[in-house]
Order: structure tokens, then C-alpha cells, then sequence
């Protein structure tokens, strides 16, 4: 059995570091980093859908409990950043383990269980806009200040290297996950969960342990938004778009895969804001929702001609090619 990691995933890791080097301007470093950060939520997605066939429409859930958390945490406890952290992510876990303890033991499946998560993600809106904790509908303004030490950057491309060094860690994580017994019991469970059974697979604990990863893994992503733009609002933390995009990226990326949901978020936002900037450039103005408008067509073309995504299509081609 080869160890360590594909030279491909390093080679990835290494391109996507010297970018910024390349591209100095703002908005690409902007774009870069909310790549980065979606690619965190998608890759938690990933892990329970992609892996364990787990559909969730609720990934907000867990992305607006880290972002949440992360910025309650330094305003309202004083914190520190770097602290509150793994604390969000800790509690994104939690969150995950109690959501898939409550559906998995009443046996949910399928569209029952994504009904469910949508539910929870929408009843964590609903509350984290009612609520004065959490500052209701105005949000929750963490404070600027320009350190390393409170996980804020001058330089913004320390952020970014900051967010990529975590997307590293998942990738590996999950190539990791991908030969280990545990994975191989998440691809049986999401092949038949009842002949896992029959071969002795705990299919309970199995996808319980995928759902409290995948919560503290996207719960991630949102630490890393509120600390990148200083602010959060219960439709920025639990709001539909993240859901959305943490399943749209790895079905366009290529589910089950370790690099589908980096390369489907890497298309997705790209061509969104090319189309978004193509059409203010011909009308004179944004239309609103023309990116969404591509994800459905992105979405309707993966489905038709490459269901496997992106990297099912690379390795198609790639093996026809092989002698």
C-alpha cells in the first residue's frame, strides 16, 4: 500500500499558494479566499454526502454555528481569535453529533434526512435573527484590529495563506479518511446500507462520525467568513446561499472525490463573477441573480454530460489516454 500523499494533491496545494505572489490585486485575493472558504464548507459537505451518501440541505447549519460562535466569542467573552477558533469548531461538531444522533437514530434517509437538516439550518435563522444574544437582525460587528495576533492581516494574502493552509489539512484529512476503514464503511453504507449491515458495518456510528466531521470541517468555514469580513448576520451565517454552494461544488467537482469539491468551487464562483462582470460591463450595471442563473446551467450541464463531475471527466479522459 503507497503512503503519503498523491503528488497531485501537493502540486495542487503549491499552485494555489503561489497565486497571490502572481495576483497582488485585492479583488483576486478577495476572490481566492472566498474560494478557499466555500471549498471548507463544500468539503465538509463532501465527507457526509459525497462519502457517506448523506445528502444535506442544511450545511448552513453547522457554517452559522462556527460563525456564530466565532464572533460571540471575541466581542462578547473577549476571546481571543486564534482561541475561539477551535471552540466554534468544537461546538460545529457538536451540533453535527446532535443533528445526526436525533436523525439517524429514527432511521432518517434520503430526502428525510435533508429535510431535516434544511429545517434545522432554517429554525438556527429564525432564532439567530429573533434573538438579543446574538444582536438579532443587526448583526454582530467584530472589532477591527489590524494584528497576527488577533487573526487579523495588513497583508492580505496571510489570510489567504492562513485559509489554505486549512483547506491543506481537509484535503489530506480526507484523502486520509479515503483509505482507511472508516471510509471504506462510509462508501459501503452509502452503496447499501443494508448489506454494510449484514457485513458487520455499524452504519449508526459510522454516520454519526461523518456528520460530526463534517459539522466541525464546515463549522470552519464560517469562523474563517466572520474573521475575514468582520461581520455576521443570521442570513449571512444560516442563509440558503451556503447550503447551495457547499452541495453544488463537490456535484460539479466530482462527489466522493478528494479534489471535486476545491475544483467545483473553484468553476462555480470563477464563471460566476466572469458572467456577473461580463454583463455590468455590457448593460452598464449588475444584475442581480445572474450567478445563480450559471450555477443552474453548470449544474443541468454536470448532470447531462459529466455526472461523476470535473475530476470523474479528468479521469475518464486520462485513462482512454493511457496506453
Amino acid at each position: 500500500m503507497r503512503t503519503g500523499l498523491p503528488v497531485s494533491l501537493v502540486i495542487v496545494v503549491a499552485l494555489l499558494a503561489a497565486l497571490p505572489l502572481a495576483f497582488t490585486a485585492n479583488t483576486m485575493l478577495n476572490f481566492l479566499t472566498f474560494v478557499m472558504i466555500v471549498t471548507l464548507a463544500a468539503q465538509g459537505w463532501n465527507l457526509l454526502a459525497g462519502f457517506g451518501g448523506q445528502f444535506s440541505f442544511g450545511h448552513a447549519a453547522f457554517f452559522g454555528m462556527g460563525a456564530y460562535a466565532m464572533a460571540i466569542l471575541q466581542v462578547r467573552y473577549g476571546i481571543n481569535a486564534w482561541l475561539a477558533l477551535p471552540l466554534a469548531m468544537a461546538l460545529g461538531a457538536v451540533v453535527g453529533f446532535f443533528l445526526g444522533f436525533l436523525s439517524f437514530r429514527a432511521q432518517l434517509r434520503g430526502s428525510y434526512f435533508a429535510l431535516v437538516t434544511l429545517a434545522f439550518a432554517e429554525v438556527f435563522r429564525i432564532l439567530a435573527n429573533a434573538s438579543s444574544f446574538t444582536n438579532g437582525a443587526a448583526g454582530i460587528l467584530v472589532p477591527l484590529k489590524t494584528s497576527a495576533a488577533d487573526f487579523q492581516f495588513a497583508d492580505r494574502r496571510w489570510f489567504y495563506w492562513v485559509a489554505l493552509a486549512f483547506v491543506a489539512l481537509v484535503l489530506a484529512l480526507t484523502y486520509h479518511i479515503s483509505r482507511t476503514r472508516f471510509g471504506a464503511h462510509l462508501v459501503a453504507v452509502r452503496e447499501n446500507e443494508e448489506a454494510a449491515r449484514a457485513l458487520g458495518v455499524d452504519a449508526f456510528r459510522t454516520k454519526l462520525k461523518a456528520i460530526t466531521l463534517s459539522g466541525a470541517i464546515t463549522a470552519t468555514a464560517g469562523c474563517l467568513y466572520t474573521q475575514k469580513f468582520l461581520y455576521i448576520d443570521a442570513n449571512l451565517a444560516f442563509g440558503p446561499w451556503i447550503s447551495v454552494e457547499a452541495l453544488l461544488a463537490p456535484i460539479i467537482g466530482g462527489m466522493g472525490t478528494v479534489l471535486g469539491p476545491l475544483a467545483g468551487a473553484m468553476m462555480l464562483l470563477g464563471l460566476g463573477e466572469v458572467t456577473k462582470s461580463l454583463f455590468a460591463m455590457l448593460l452598464g450595471g449588475s444584475i442581480p441573480g445572474v450567478d445563480l442563473v450559471v450555477f443552474g446551467v453548470l449544474l443541468i450541464l454536470c448532470v447531462a454530460f459529466a455526472p461523476q463531475g470535473v475530476m470523474g471527466a479528468i479521469k475518464r479522459f486520462s485513462s482512454r489516454g493511457a496506453p
